[in-house]
C-alpha cells in the first residue's frame, strides 16, 4: 500500500510562474504530495519523468520541443521496470470539443487558468489512485485510453505511392511500396528498410502515412510504420513489450502500447 508520504509529483510548464502556481496549489490542496521536480519543456518532461519515476505527471499540452501529448506517448513507449507507470493528468487551454475527447477517456485533465475547485476534484481522484494497491499497468492503461481518445480522424486518402525514391549515399534507389518493410524515423531523416538494405527520404512519417494503403501499412509507434504483408510473428516479453518479427530481416520492431490493440489477433 503506497503510503501519503511516498506519493510524487513531476510538473511539465513552460511557463514558471504557473509552473510555481500549480505546484503551490497543489501542496495546499494536498501537503502530503511531494513535488519532485518542474520541467520546462516536453523533452524534459519525458527525461526527468524516465530519471525520477514519479507518481503523478502533470503535463502541458503545448510545449516547446515536444508537445504534451508526444511527451507522454514517448513514455508509453520507454517506460521500462517494475514500477507502475505515472497517472498523468493533462494542462490545457483547450476548446470545448477537446475537452469532450479528455472526459470521455480515463486520465484527468485540468483546464487554464486552473482553479482550486477544479484541482481539488482531480486531487480527490488521485489519492483515490495513488492510495490504494493499483494494479502495476494501471496508469499506463489508462494514458493509452486518453491518447487513443484523442488520435486526429484519418486524413482524406492522398495519391497512393507505388514507388518510393530513395537515397543511398550518391544514388537514388527506386523501391517499390509492396517491396518495403517497414519505414522509420531517423533525426532527420526516414529510414526505409528492404530486404535488399536501407535506404532514405526526407518525407516525415506524419506526410508519408495518408500516401500508403491503411490495408497494408500500419503505423506502430511515434517512429515506426510496419507494412504487414511482411510481418511473420509478434511476440511478448516478460514486461508485456510487444515486438513484430519480419521476413526476410532480422530487425525486430517494437509496438507501442498505443498500437498494439492492432495485434491482439496475433
Amino acid at each position: 500500500m503506497t503510503t501519503p508520504a511516498t506519493v510524487r509529483a513531476l510538473i511539465a510548464e513552460d511557463e514558471p510562474i504557473l509552473a510555481a502556481t500549480l505546484a503551490a496549489t497543489l501542496r495546499r490542496l494536498w501537503p502530503e504530495l511531494e513535488i519532485a521536480g518542474t520541467a520546462p519543456n516536453g523533452v524534459a518532461a519525458v527525461q526527468q519523468t524516465l530519471e525520477l519515476q514519479p507518481d503523478v505527471l502533470f503535463l502541458d499540452i503545448k510545449m516547446p520541443g515536444q508537445t504534451g501529448l508526444e511527451a507522454a506517448q514517448e513514455l508509453a513507449e520507454r517506460w521500462e521496470g517494475a514500477r507502475p507507470f505515472p497517472h498523468i493528468v493533462f494542462v490545457t487551454a483547450y476548446d470545448d470539443y477537446a475537452v469532450q475527447a479528455f472526459e470521455q477517456a480515463a486520465v484527468d485533465y485540468v483546464m487554464k487558468p486552473v482553479s482550486d475547485t477544479r484541482l481539488a476534484r482531480t486531487v480527490e481522484r488521485l489519492q483515490a489512485l495513488t492510495l490504494r494497491d493499483a494494479p502495476a499497468d494501471d496508469g499506463l492503461a489508462q494514458l493509452v485510453e486518453q491518447m487513443r481518445a484523442l488520435l486526429p480522424a484519418a486524413a482524406a486518402p492522398a495519391e497512393r505511392l507505388t514507388v518510393i525514391r530513395a537515397a543511398v549515399g550518391n544514388i537514388i534507389r527506386m523501391i517499390p511500396v509492396q517491396e518495403v518493410l517497414y519505414f522509420q524515423a531517423l533525426d532527420k531523416y526516414v529510414n526505409v528498410a528492404s530486404s535488399d538494405g536501407d535506404a532514405l527520404i526526407r518525407l516525415s512519417l506524419k506526410d508519408l502515412l495518408p500516401q500508403l494503403d491503411p490495408d497494408q501499412f500500419r503505423q506502430i509507434s511515434r517512429g515506426a510504420i510496419v507494412n504487414m504483408r511482411h510481418v511473420t510473428s509478434a511476440s511478448r516479453d516478460d514486461a508485456g513489450k510487444l515486438t513484430l518479427h519480419l521476413c526476410n530481416r532480422t530487425d525486430k520492431l517494437r509496438v507501442s502500447p498505443l498500437f498494439a490493440h492492432l495485434f491482439k489477433q496475433m
